[in-house]
């Protein structure tokens, strides 16, 4: 690749919010002696969908702010400075383009439609002398080592996994530590607060299980502690199906959606606690949950749009109701089941959900009231922290039945009650009240 090192480049940052394994930067720092960086809260992210909910509700916008906030921090002492914009990446890039003379930006690839199109959106609004080196950032496994073709991609996750472990290999960490050339540039674009976004200002919910800042120095420090310091990663597969605390599970999935944390340096890490402390069950389940992750973005990638339709990558034919006022009793915790009815108050409270009531709110809203699952799908998308759209929607799909189980499962939510809160615990804690 030939760029001239007096040129300035720029690095548009999307869901790759970090400094160290970052693919992209590094590609950046290696041809060019002076970097600035952008990012973009896309007023677009933040509207209506056509199911009626926000795309971005507060709980992962102060996520951003937060992580975006630690970025523009971290690139400091490479002598990066990061431009932040309210307003859509076509304006702003645009205006970088030309104010800085750049000829060459440097971002992650995307393939789900609304990402393509954004890039797309940019690409028209810049000169078509602009070069544009875009890279795949937020694999475990890159697409040119697994040994597969986008149409080989399994329809079980099993034999997926079985191909990658035994003929993919996981890169080495890239290394993004190269200071550039300090540029007398002036930055007077700030972050915005979340009152900017069209939010009110919230405290966190002291029963929160997630009660982690947004940010690749959080990330870090979490990874250190989950692993090295209190060592809970041995007993990991024992406790990931825990409902309460913040260290029944990893809580690495809201830093890996935004990408302020990759699944390389998470994978490395097993490797070296395996090296240093043990190895077992519990250290490789973390590295399988990891090949899920990828799992349902290469679905994505050999699907395209079929993960965001109501038949799914099966195409089949469901009976879907979509009836508003069930809807709002599942969202506000008004059903029939408590245990639904918990979790639904939890996602509401703190934009945070334990795996197992993921399966089993979704389970019970796709099953049992027969709701079109796309509507779940757009809540899930508005609240979480960890929203990651190929992760969201490769769930729901497998859920709803339409995606990639060929079993067509039925979550039981009342043996599941009995079984992963047999003491009302959880219930209790979220419904606030004595219901037995």
């Amino acid at each position: 690749m030939q760029t001239k090192q007096n040129e300035i480049g720029l690095v548009w940052f999307t869901n790759n919010l970090r400094v160290k394994d970052n693919y992209v930067l590094q590609q950046a720092l290696q041809n060019h002696r002076s970097i600035i960086g952008c990012y973009c809260f896309n007023p677009k992210h933040f509207e209506h969908s056509d199911f009626g909910f926000k795309k971005t509700e507060k709980y992962r916008a102060q996520f951003l702010i937060d992580t975006v906030s630690n970025l523009k921090s971290n690139l400091k002492p490479l002598n990066i400075e990061l431009f932040v914009f309210n307003e859509t990446p076509e304006t702003a890039i645009k205006y970088l383009v030309e104010k800085h003379h750049i000829t060459s930006v440097y971002h992650q690839k995307e393939w789900t439609s609304e990402e393509v199109q954004e890039i797309n959106n940019v690409k028209l609004a810049v000169p078509k002398t602009v070069i544009w080196h875009s890279f795949y950032n937020q694999f475990l496994y890159h697409p040119e080592d697994i040994n597969m073709s986008y149409p080989e991609i399994p329809k079980i996750f099993t034999n997926f996994r079985k191909k990658v472990e035994k003929h993919g290999f996981v890169r080495p960490l890239v290394k993004c530590d190269q200071a550039t050339k300090t540029l007398p540039i002036e930055n007077h674009t700030t972050i915005p607060t979340l009152n900017d976004l069209g939010f009110h200002d919230f405290k966190p919910h002291p029963n929160t299980a997630f009660p982690f800042k947004g940010g690749e120095t959080s990330a870090l420090k979490r990874l250190n502690d989950y692993f090295f310091t209190t060592k809970k990663l041995s007993v990991y597969k024992k406790t990931r199906n825990g409902l309460i605390g913040s260290d029944f599970s990893s809580k690495f999935s809201p830093w890996l959606a935004n990408g302020s944390l990759s699944p390389r340096t998470i994978y490395w890490n097993v490797k070296h606690f395996e090296k240093e402390h043990l190895k077992n069950q519990s250290t490789y389940w973390l590295v399988f949950e990891l090949i899920w992750r990828d799992y349902f973005k290469y679905i994505s990638l050999k699907h395209h749009n079929d993960i965001f339709k109501i038949g799914g990558i099966l195409h089949k034919n469901y009976l879907w109701e979509s009836n508003e006022q069930w809807v709002k009793s599942w969202i506000h915790g008004d059903t029939r089941s408590s245990f639904v009815n918990a979790n639904m108050i939890e996602i509401k409270k703190t934009g945070w959900m334990s795996n197992r009531g993921r399966q089993n709110v979704a389970s019970f809203f796709a099953k049992e009231l027969m709701l079109d699952w796309r509507i779940g799908a757009a809540y899930f998308e508005s609240m979480l922290i960890d929203y990651d759209v190929h992760s969201n929607y490769g769930n729901w799909m497998y859920v709803a039945g339409v995606g990639n189980d060929p079993r067509d499962r039925t979550f039981n939510v009342d043996l599941q009650t009995k079984r992963y809160d047999p003491q009302n615990k959880y219930q209790c804690l979220w419904l606030q009240q004595t219901l037995f």
